[in-house]
């Protein structure tokens, strides 16, 4: 479940804690974008050491805005077009996500940001990007007045070598918008996949209003994509 996110203006799927202009006549202001990567990455996590007994305590009294806006400044200087999230963690109780949308130019910055971290430990673990969700048939999301059920979600792929064309059906989306049909399209294959996976094995993906023939569920097709053929650029033992 995640606390919060910063997301660059323009965002289509902001949340309510999303860092925007007070006047949103005024435009968002160009942001220097560091050129020393190490050393950007370096300064985020002294950073996040001086900043961390506030954030363990705005978390622990359930109140994560308190250190929103620091969090954002600590994100922005590393990369503007950076997003993070504060996330329930799969093995600590906590986790910091960072993520630049698999965009090639942000992958130095999340690469270095990644090697500076310190070792996971029972509180915090860090990821440089969207990790999958380790049952998403088990995850209910809201789309307006519909709660969708990912367990719901049925699957139709077409492997092409080392990638993967797929189809995404879900009962409800004859009763949504296009751009909810959109979200409730990729949502599910991120949640399922991780969002560096699915990025890199997924070549074409398209809305299916009504079940395609041959259909598998989420979990099914990530066990299909697991075992696609190891591409010669992945490192061996990617954690997402």
């Amino acid at each position: 479940m995640g606390l919060f996110r910063r997301r660059r203006p323009g965002s289509d799927s902001g949340t309510a804690a999303d860092v925007m202009p007070s006047d949103p006549r005024t435009p968002w202001p160009d942001q220097p974008v560091p050129s020393d990567v190490t050393a950007a990455a370096d300064a985020f996590w002294t950073g996040w050491d001086e900043l961390l007994p506030e954030v363990s305590s705005a978390l622990g009294d359930r109140e994560p805005h308190r250190v929103e806006h620091d969090l954002c400044m600590l994100v922005e200087a590393l990369h503007p077009r950076l997003h993070f999230s504060l996330e329930r963690g799969r093995q600590a109780i906590y986790a910091f996500v960072l993520s630049g949308q698999e965009d090639p130019e942000l992958r130095p910055y999340t690469d270095a940001w990644k090697a500076g971290a310190p070792p996971d430990d029972a509180i915090w673990e860090y990821h440089d990007s969207v990790p999958p969700v380790p049952d998403p048939t088990e995850v209910t999301v809201n789309f307006g007045e519909h709660r969708v059920r990912l367990a719901d979600v049925r699957v139709v792929a077409q492997v092409d070598e080392d990638v993967v064309d797929v189809a995404v059906h879900h009962p409800v989306f004859s009763d949504l918008e296009e751009a909810a049909r959109t979200a409730l399209t990729f949502l599910p294959l991120d949640a399922t996949l991780g969002e560096r996976v699915a990025a890199e094995r997924l070549r074409r993906v398209e809305t299916a209003e009504t079940e395609p023939e041959g259909a598998v569920g989420l979990l099914e097709f990530r066990e299909l994509v697991r075992t696609l053929p190891e591409r010669p650029d992945e490192s061996v033992g990617a954690s997402d």
